[in-house]
C-alpha cells in the first residue's frame, strides 16, 4: 500500500488528513495485543465527514494507522506537549496509557527510523510539495488539518471537549484573521463549545509548515467526536448528527478559502 494518498485541487486550500487511516502491517500486527489491534484513537470517519465540503481542496491521507507511525509528531521523537501526558511517534499506548504491544515486542530505534523513511517521509513530503504548487499559483496556502479526539480522555484533558478546538501554536501558525474567522463561525454554530489554543494548540504539522510571514498559514481543527459519531466500538457514523456538524465545517472553509485569498 502507497504511504500517502493525494487528490489534487485547483484552489488554495489543502485538507491534510493523517489519522484516518486503519492500515497495520501484518508484520507489526502480529507483535501487537489486543488493544493495538483495535485502534481506538483513529480520527473515525474525518475523511467522509470533510467529503464534499471544499470541492478545490487538494486533500492528503494517510491509509496508515497511527498506530504504526504518528504523522502529526515531530520525527526527532521531541515532544509537543512537554509536561503533559501525549503519545509518541511511533506509539507503544493508546490515550488511556494502555500499552498497544505485547511485552518486549516494541519497536526499537532501527525499526522506528524505517517507519519514519517509508511513511511518515513520504507523507510529508506530498505536503511539501502540495503547498509549493499551490503558492505558486496564489501566493499564499492553507494548510487545515483535520483531526477528531473522543470527547472524554482523563488521561490528556479534564472533562468534555469542546466539540470545536482550533490549533494556531498560540497565534504563531497563520494570520490571526483566519483563527478569528474559524472560531467566529463555529461559535455562531454551537456557542460556547469553541475554543482556540486550548488543550490542543495544533500538532507538529501546523507547527512545521505554518509560516503566515512565507504565505503558508495553517490551522488544526480537532473536533469532538461526539459531534458526528458514536464514541464507543464498532465507531458508527452517524448520519444526523453528521449531516448537522457538516454544514458548519463547509462554512468554515469556505470563509478560511475566501479570507486566504484576501491576505
Amino acid at each position: 500500500m502507497t504511504a500517502v494518498e493525494v487528490r489534487e485541487g485547483a484552489g488554495p486550500v489543502i485538507l491534510a488528513q493523517p489519522h484516518v487511516g486503519r492500515m497495520i502491517p501484518p508484520e507489526i500486527a502480529t507483535r501487537m495485543n489486543a488493544t493495538g489491534l483495535a485502534k481506538t484513537d483513529t480520527d473515525w470517519h474525518v475523511d467522509r465527514l470533510y467529503d464534499g465540503l471544499l470541492p478545490d481542496a487538494t486533500i492528503v491521507r494517510a491509509p496508515y494507522s497511527r498506530y504504526v507511525i504518528d504523522l502529526n509528531r515531530d520525527p526527532s521523537g521531541e515532544s509537543l506537549y512537554p509536561g503533559q501526558a501525549t503519545t509518541n511517534l511511533c506509539p507503544l499506548t493508546d490515550f488511556d496509557g494502555n500499552p498497544l504491544y505485547c511485552e518486549g515486542a516494541e519497536p526499537e530505534a532501527e525499526e522506528i527510523a524505517s517507519r519514519i523513511n517509508s511513511i511518515h517521509a513520504p507523507y510529508h513530503d506530498a505536503l511539501t510539495q502540495n503547498i509549493a504548487r499551490i503558492k505558486a499559483r496564489f501566493g499564499v496556502v492553507l494548510l487545515y488539518d483535520c483531526h477528531s479526539i473522543r470527547s472524554v480522555v482523563p488521561r490528556l484533558f479534564e472533562g468534555q471537549l469542546p466539540v470545536f478546538n482550533i490549533g494556531t501554536n498560540d497565534g504563531v501558525t497563520c494570520a490571526p484573521a483566519l483563527a478569528e474567522d474559524a472560531l467566529s463561525v463555529c461559535e455562531a454554530a454551537r456557542p460556547g463549545e469553541a475554543v482556540l489554543n486550548g488543550r490542543f494548540k495544533g500538532g507538529w504539522t501546523t507547527r512545521h509548515y505554518g509560516r503566515p510571514g512565507d504565505g503558508v498559514h495553517a490551522i488544526q481543527m480537532e473536533l469532538a467526536q461526539r459531534a458526528y459519531m458514536i464514541e464507543a466500538p464498532p465507531w458508527t457514523y452517524d448520519q444526523n448528527r453528521a449531516e448537522m456538524l457538516r454544514p458548519v465545517l463547509a462554512e468554515v472553509l469556505r470563509t478560511l478559502r475566501q479570507r486566504v485569498l484576501a491576505l
